[in-house]
């Protein structure tokens, strides 16, 4: 698995052609072919209007701040007047944006910088430029080394992700996650803090926020052997077993903390307001929906309450 360095990696190298002229006789290959690889927007004009001499040098300084997301192509409408007359173009200035050899989306009229930036953005929303690191495709390779068990490793995937966008949630989230696995709970609530407010409920901030809960009730119920001799001396000792299954969860065994709650809601249902219940359902929130010892859970859980 590759762990991603902080300025590793060539410098991203110069877009070129961002900005060209076609014809029509290019224009397939400009603007069709081109918009296969990235969005193009084709900016139809003449020399005679007023309002495209505004609205060039807008348009051009938006599509170079995208960095290669998008590419801008111009057409003179009186020296190659088949293509706009085909696409039924009656006003300049026209804009129309062309995805995967189709047109996609456009306005008309020398709109603001503002306007052409937003226009841009919504086009390109979620692509990374030429050059630029993939945040999406760093996240899920951090996610897949902290599943394959390095927290340390996928923890320095997660902080390159956070020196690139300091407030990227999931990456918060993970950090906190790495440093809960490697019992690092002060740590783990410090980057949690760092989660704005109204953000807290997004579902991997809460389930890393359950997990530092879990880790700190499992500091203050004890060594797991003197659990295990409680509950052997007295099966019935809920607490204990509630305890035990507490402390086995912080050192990761989740099959045997899903038997010793299992075996309370079984002998007690009612017990501590339904406590292993609810404690269970807090277990499978911190390790996710997805996860094998969840879908077991619930499934066994399911039957002891509806059999």
């Amino acid at each position: 698995m590759t762990i991603i360095e902080q300025g590793g990696g060539p410098a991203p190298q110069a877009v070129p052609d961002l900005i060209k002229d076609t014809t029509t006789q290019t224009f397939v290959k400009d603007v069709i072919e081109e918009s296969k690889r990235q969005p193009v927007l084709i900016d139809f004009w003449a020399e005679w209007c007023g309002p495209c001499r505004q609205l060039t040098p807008i348009i051009e300084k938006a599509v170079r701040a995208a960095k290669g997301k998008v590419k801008l192509v111009k057409m003179n409408i009186d020296q190659h007047p088949q293509i706009p007359g085909q696409m039924g173009i009656q006003s300049i200035p026209a804009v129309i944006a062309f995805v995967n050899g189709q047109p996609a989306d456009g306005f008309m009229g020398a709109v603001p910088e503002s306007q052409v930036t937003a226009f841009i953005d919504k086009l390109t929303k979620g692509m990374a430029a030429p050059g630029e690191p993939n945040i999406a495709e760093i996240l899920a390779e951090a996610e897949a080394v902290l599943a394959e068990g390095d927290a340390a490793a996928a923890a320095q995937i997660y902080a390159e992700v956070l020196s690139i966008d300091s407030t990227n949630i999931a990456a918060l989230a993970g950090l906190a996650k790495c440093y809960v696995t490697t019992g690092a709970i002060e740590q783990a609530k410090q980057t949690i803090a760092m989660v704005p407010e109204s953000k807290r409920n997004d579902a991997a901030v809460k389930a890393v926020q359950v997990s530092i809960d879990l880790a700190e009730q499992a500091q203050s119920v004890g060594p797991v052997t003197e659990l295990e001799q409680k509950v052997a001396a007295n099966p019935l000792d809920h607490q204990a077993r509630f305890d035990l299954a507490t402390a086995l969860n912080a050192q990761g065994n989740r099959a045997e903390a899903t038997n010793q709650l299992l075996e309370i809601v079984k002998r007690d249902r009612k017990w501590n307001e339904d406590g292993a219940r609810k404690q269970l359902v807090q277990f499978f929130e911190a390790w996710g929906g997805a996860d094998e010892a969840t879908v077991d859970g619930r499934r066994r859980l399911s039957t002891i309450l509806f059999s």
